[in-house]
């Protein structure tokens, strides 16, 4: 309540500002309007807040590090290195940002996340401005690059972050084991409802496999195995929130830039790691 308030008074005090608002009205007039339903950009509420890494140096080399061991482990996994080479990369573009952050949380990695400031409208507006005068129509259209609310790089949110912090904290309460963690991989990583993908029903096959082998080891390890096993679903559940695309983001952007992110994995997984 009090965040949907606080966007009420951030909206009522640009209804009432200057010729500075009233500029910024007029070109956003001239572009098209937000939908429906989507949030103002200027919205100040928490989990919409962009954040960058506070120590991005550390945190990337560790995520980079973790990026290596699992594909590492994924080569290592025979049943995976007898499909074809463009069955293994759907797998892997696919899974890469599910089985980093099972990585991240098996390594006990800890980031934090600093907020970053948004640009002011007078910002935009010159930005905005100074780039239609850059861009002459005589010239060649200026390559296309991914960019947030700002014009900068697309920053995770604090709410996103704040999805990765909780399943790295559900991991850890868990006391995951090292086989454990293996089982959920393989899970994750022989999904067969991708499309394009040809051998589907081996692909099922190998995920059951996956499944049922780490059923048979809650039920040795752990006395009351059901419940085990129902939290361990819940972290595979929780998974399908992760966003490659933050994960990319936040991890790797500053590390590869422009590089696209699916090249680079399919030159690590045809490379020995």
């Amino acid at each position: 309540m009090a965040c949907v308030e606080r966007c009420r008074c951030c909206a009522d005090s640009r209804r009432h500002s200057s010729i500075l608002y009233n500029i910024l009205k007029s070109e956003e007039q001239a572009g098209p309007g937000p939908r429906r339903g989507q949030p103002g950009r200027g919205c100040s509420c928490g989990s919409q807040r962009r954040v960058a890494l506070k120590s991005p140096q550390v945190a990337c080399k560790a995520a980079s590090a973790v990026l290596v061991k699992t594909l590492r482990f994924v080569q290592n996994v025979p049943c995976f290195q007898e499909l074809p080479l463009d069955e293994q990369l759907v797998l892997v573009r696919s899974c890469w940002a599910p089985l980093l952050v099972l990585g991240l949380a098996q390594d006990r990695v800890h980031f934090e996340t600093v907020e970053s400031a948004e640009p002011s409208m007078l910002q935009r507006i010159l930005t905005n401005r100074r780039h239609g005068e850059q861009h002459s129509p005589r010239g060649p259209a200026p390559a296309r690059q991914h960019h947030g609310p700002g014009g900068g790089p697309h920053l995770p949110s604090a709410g996103e972050i704040q999805a990765i912090k909780g399943f790295l904290a559900k991991c850890w309460s868990l006391d995951i084991s090292t086989k454990e963690y293996a089982y959920l991989k393989g899970t994750v990583l022989f999904n067969p409802d991708l499309p394009g993908l040809q051998c589907t029903q081996y692909i099922e096959g190998l995920q059951r496999e996956a499944q049922q082998a780490l059923n048979e080891h809650v039920r040795l390890i752990h006395r009351g195995y059901e419940a085990r096993f129902a939290k361990l679903n819940v972290v595979l559940s929780l998974l399908r929130s992760i966003n490659a695309n933050v994960i990319a983001e936040l991890f790797f952007r500053p590390i590869i830039g422009a590089v696209n992110m699916d090249d680079m994995l399919l030159e690590m997984l045809c490379a020995k790691l």
